[in-house]
């Protein structure tokens, strides 16, 4: 059953149907510079996206400063023995949630993360020491947002779906898989779409098919990425652009 907390509920009825927007920069990108995760927020409010979604501390911080929208928050903090990298601990989680975002995103998958646990066994741990927040289960399949909703993740999401080995191979949004899990695990949680949404028409598909709202980050905040992708194109897919989007910073 979805959250019975009124905050909660108030919060995530307010994004049905809307665009969040994933402001996200790292320092190797090249159009880093410090304040342009911020920009690319106050961009996101002023064209009327309904949540932000950004990556560490700081920039978490410097956002909720400047942009009065909800804050889905998350940290990606790599290690050469794991695939996990989104919000990895609990030292992650307090971090975000001190930095004022009020759903903590986290990798729900079934992989093993660097200190030799399972990615989905952090859902309980948040639950029990920050009951206040929101928990956004990134997943790559309908096996993993099952066990995340079971664990009581609050919103599920295809966000890794193409990020695991299982599904490494993948270059496009699974349609059909998403519209499942919308199909079965509405009345259970907020399922949200997130990954491999490059167009307008793209984000009306998710929603047409039951999804509450879709989070779309590289093809709005990533130009260098949107770039990568038509140049892999006409070069003839001889270099594959997903090779930069994955690349550990």
């Amino acid at each position: 059953m979805k959250t019975q907390d009124t905050r909660k509920r108030m919060l995530l009825d307010g994004l049905k149907d809307g665009l969040i927007v994933s402001c996200q920069v790292q320092h190797d990108d090249p159009i880093y510079t410090e304040d342009m995760a911020l920009k690319m927020a106050e961009a996101a409010c002023w064209a009327g996206a309904v949540a932000i979604r950004a990556n560490s501390p700081e920039q978490i911080k410097t956002i909720k400063e400047k942009v009065d929208l909800p804050m889905i928050g998350l940290w990606k903090v790599w290690h050469e023995d794991t695939d996990v990298f989104i919000t990895p601990t609990m030292k992650e989680v307090r971090a975000i949630w001190e930095a004022g975002a009020e759903i903590i995103a986290l990798d729900c998958t079934a992989q093993t993360t660097h200190e030799k646990t399972q990615a989905w066994d952090l859902i309980k741990e948040v639950k029990k020491e920050i009951p206040e927040a929101i928990i956004f289960a990134d997943i790559s399949t309908y096996e993993e947002a099952k066990r995340a909703i079971d664990n009581g993740a609050d919103i599920v999401a295809p966000t890794l779906y193409g990020y695991t080995k299982d599904t490494a191979h993948v270059e496009g949004a699974d349609y059909r898989e998403f519209a499942c899990m919308c199909r079965d695990f509405k009345d259970d949680a907020y399922v949200m779409m997130e990954g491999h949404l490059y167009s307008p028409e793209d984000a009306m598909k998710c929603i047409y098919l039951g999804a509450h709202s879709v989070v779309v980050g590289s093809a709005i905040t990533r130009p260098h990425l949107t770039a990568k992708r038509f140049v892999d194109l006409l070069s003839g897919y001889q270099n594959n652009w997903r090779d930069s989007e994955k690349a550990k910073h």
